[in-house]
């Protein structure tokens, strides 16, 4: 089985099928293409996207659903394309698509995550993007309760 080394798990073990393509890169790491998704039981909620080429490079993340349960995703019709997903319907989130929050964790005040750009990823095909939202529905900034806080 390969592995890839990273920084904060040591050499991850993966299968050639458990890698996440990001065709276009992530916004600011458009070089950044391929990730591994590692879940580790004892830091549920928390997801790590980890870049297969920076071994440094580790975006935390929270299921989008853990941070708002009611969230509705809106994917133009040129994300759907490129995850390689039918236009004529908005996927189901969990059952289609992965869908994330990344989290920031600024050295002063509380900790937000991004509910204007999710990391949706499509789980048949593993094709992921950041999906930028037309609308103002969410925040890039939306600060945590003090529950979710305290994973």
């Amino acid at each position: 089985m390969p592995n890839t080394p990273t920084k904060y798990f040591g050499n991850l073990e993966y299968r050639n099928e458990d890698v996440i393509q990001f065709p276009s890169g992530i916004p600011a790491f458009e070089e950044e293409v391929s990730f591994l998704l590692v879940e580790a039981a004892d830091r549920a909620p928390l997801q790590f996207l980890q870049s297969m080429r920076q071994t440094s490079l580790c975006f935390l993340a929270l299921p989008i659903l853990v941070v708002d349960s009611k969230y509705r995703l809106e994917l133009s019709s040129e994300d759907l394309t490129s995850l390689g997903l039918a236009t004529d319907r908005q996927p189901s989130i969990g059952t289609d698509i992965e869908c994330m929050a990344v989290l920031v964790t600024p050295e002063t005040g509380p900790p937000s995550v991004n509910l204007l750009a999710p990391i949706v990823i499509n789980r048949r095909n593993r094709r992921g993007i950041q999906a930028i939202r037309a609308d103002l529905t969410y925040s890039h900034q939306f600060k945590l309760a003090a529950a979710a806080v305290c994973l």
